[in-house]
Parts: C-alpha cells; sequence; structure tokens
C-alpha cells in the first residue's frame, strides 16, 4: 500500500503561490476514462507486464529515499537568480512527481477488482511517486518553502485524458524524466564540483524507477494495435513527442541559470536529452521526429526565444488585457513553428524495428 505522503513542515505562503501557477509549462494533474482503461486487453503483452511487475514488487528503492548527514547544513551559498531557478526546478519537479501519484493512485483503486495486474502496478508506481514527491518537499525545505500537496490537490483543475493519450503522454514522461536524470548524474559524476547540493546524488537510481515505469507504458502501448498498427497512431505519436519536446525546451531555457550552475550549457543538455528521448520513443511509437532535421532544433530554439520575450512582457506592470493581446504575435508565431517541425518528414520507426531485428 501507498503510504500518505510526508506532511510539509510549511504553509503554502502568499510568495510561492507563482510558482504553480497556470500557465503552458506548468504539471497538470489528470483525470481519464477509467471504465475503459478496466477493458484493456493486456494479453499481446502479458509476460512482459508480469516480469515488470515483479520488478516493482522487489522495490530495489525502498531504502534509497532516505536523507542523510549530508544535507544538513545551510544552503545560502546558493543566491540570487541561481537559488531561484533551483527552487523553481524543484517546485516544478515536485507537482509533476505528485500529479503522476494522483493518477496512479486513482486509477489503482479504481481498478483493484476489475484488473488486478493493472491495479497492482499503478499502486506501486504511485508508491514510487510519492517518495519522488515527498523528497523533493523535503529538499525545498531546505531552501525556505514547501508546497502543501493536500491544499493543491483540492485547488487544482483536473484535465480529462482518454487512457490511449495517458499512455503515449506518461511513457514520454519516465523516458524523458530518465534521460534528463541520468544525463545530469553523469556529468556530475564528471564534475563532482558542481554538485552543489545532495540530491543529485539520487539520481542514479531515481532514473531508474522512471526507466521502469516508462517501460511498463510501453508494454500498456504495445498491448494496444491501434496504439501502433494505424495511421492515426503514427499521427498521434509524433504530436504528443513535439509536445514534450517543445515544453522541455521552453522549461529548459527559462531555467538556464540552474543549469548553468552544474555546468551544464542548457542548449547542449536540451539537445542530448530530446536526442536520446526520441532514440528512446523508436523502440515503442511506430513513428518518431526526424531531430536530425536541420529544421527541427532551429526551430524549436526560435519558440524558446519567443517565449522568452513573452516572459518579459508577463514581468511587466500593464494590464492583464494588454498583455495578452502583446503576447498573440508570439504565441502564433510559436504555433507556426510547431505545425512546420510536425510536418518535417517523419522516421519510420516500424521500418527500424525490422532493420533491428
Amino acid at each position: 500500500m501507498v503510504n500518505s505522503l510526508p506532511k510539509p513542515t510549511l504553509e503554502i505562503s502568499e510568495a510561492k503561490t507563482k510558482a504553480i501557477k497556470e500557465n503552458i509549462l506548468t504539471p497538470r494533474f489528470y483525470t481519464t476514462d477509467f471504465e475503459t482503461t478496466a477493458k484493456l486487453d493486456l494479453s499481446a503483452q502479458e509476460t512482459e507486464l508480469q516480469a515488470m511487475l515483479a520488478e516493482m514488487r522487489a522495490d530495489y528503492n525502498r531504502h534509497h529515499f532516505v536523507r542523510d548527514e549530508t544535507f544538513d547544513r545551510s544552503w545560502d551559498n546558493l543566491t540570487g537568480e541561481a537559488r531561484q531557478a533551483f527552487i523553481d526546478y524543484l517546485e516544478r519537479s515536485c507537482v509533476s512527481e505528485f500529479s503522476g501519484f494522483l493518477l496512479f493512485k486513482e486509477l489503482s483503486r479504481k481498478l483493484k477488482n476489475r484488473s488486478p495486474v493493472l491495479g497492482e502496478m499503478f499502486n506501486l508506481m504511485a508508491r514510487d511517486e510519492a517518495r519522488h514527491a515527498g523528497f523533493l518537499n523535503k529538499a525545498m525545505g531546505d531552501f525556505g518553502t514547501t508546497i502543501d500537496l493536500a491544499y493543491l490537490t483540492k485547488n487544482r483543475v483536473y484535465t480529462f485524458f482518454p487512457i490511449e493519450w495517458v499512455i503515449y503522454t506518461v511513457y514520454l514522461s519516465e523516458k524523458i524524466g530518465y534521460w534528463r536524470y541520468i544525463i545530469i548524474y553523469r556529468h556530475l559524476e564528471k564534475h563532482p564540483e558542481n554538485q552543489f547540493y545532495p540530491l543529485f546524488r539520487y539520481f542514479e537510481s531515481w532514473c531508474q524507477d522512471e526507466n521502469r515505469h516508462g517501460d511498463i507504458f510501453k508494454a500498456l502501448l504495445r498491448s494496444q494495435p491501434k496504439l501502433w498498427q494505424t495511421w492515426q497512431s503514427r499521427l498521434w505519436s509524433r504530436f504528443f513527442l513535439l509536445t514534450v519536446f517543445a515544453t522541455h525546451t521552453l522549461t529548459v531555457h527559462e531555467r538556464a541559470n540552474f543549469y548553468r550552475v552544474l555546468g551544464l550549457n542548457e542548449t547542449e543538455f536540451d539537445t542530448e536529452v530530446i536526442r536520446k528521448t526520441n532514440e528512446t520513443a523508436a523502440r515503442a511509437f511506430p513513428s518518431v521526429l526526424d531531430t536530425e532535421n536541420p529544421e527541427f532544433f532551429r526551430r524549436l530554439r526560435r519558440c524558446s526565444d519567443l517565449n522568452l520575450q513573452m516572459s518579459q512582457i508577463d514581468g511587466s506592470s500593464q494590464p492583464k488585457w494588454l498583455k495578452a493581446l502583446r503576447k498573440l504575435p508570439f504565441q502564433l508565431r510559436i504555433v507556426g513553428h510547431l505545425l512546420r517541425i510536425y510536418l518535417l518528414k517523419p522516421i519510420d520507426a516500424e521500418a527500424l524495428k525490422g532493420t533491428v531485428r
């Protein structure tokens, strides 16, 4: 069973509500069609799912998320924009993990008696997400803030996604999370002088949770022929890849100071994460994006530049209606760039799988 998340020691403050304001880059809370989910035919991937269920039961990381003495000190040495960028990173990551916990926990409750394998699987994934969110919330406490997760649960709008969309998006979320964590971890192994906070030492085992969750959703995807054998599935695969990659690019460049403190170039980090995630997705999706096309990253970077210009408008003291009017041309240009990326010739991932065989 999943234990309750640790109660935060601080209440959410007015100064910090900005960190979880609703915008296009904010992690969202989701719900889905539980009736349809319970009726999913998993027989095509039954062996794979049973193997992964055994791994989840083993709970290899059950003793991993325990704070040690290296956290017991002041962190006032991190100051200014870099400190705020790191706090924003922790807040966004915590909300994202907590969003996953709530979705998985609700799925486990609804499916427990109707689809026992899925019910237990989602329960165990909720356990992992709860640990991650609680650990991140404690890390925020070291920097003078925490998120009242109970308050957040009651005061967030839940977005409905069909289970098919949930499978696509959660798969990508877990796999891109794996690459983010492991790239940062490997970088800091080579450059320990940039490891300014103990949290990063936990990223190797942490990313294995992300990888296992992604593999579970890959099995769910491949168990449903309509998610990878149809022309519609090829369009949806590319759509969700582009959505996740665009969000990643915009977010990374908004928090460039955080990556620079780690000794990472934000653009190079973003490029590597996207390329690795796209390569990984080719093992599950029928079609992926051509990240080697020179237009691909050029247009994503242009979207990031436009987003940063909109952030300057947001920071002004002008009325909301005027800000919205001023941002509209930028938003339309971003949509135009994303549409041009979507229309680039894709890569047939099924053909690649055939070549590997």
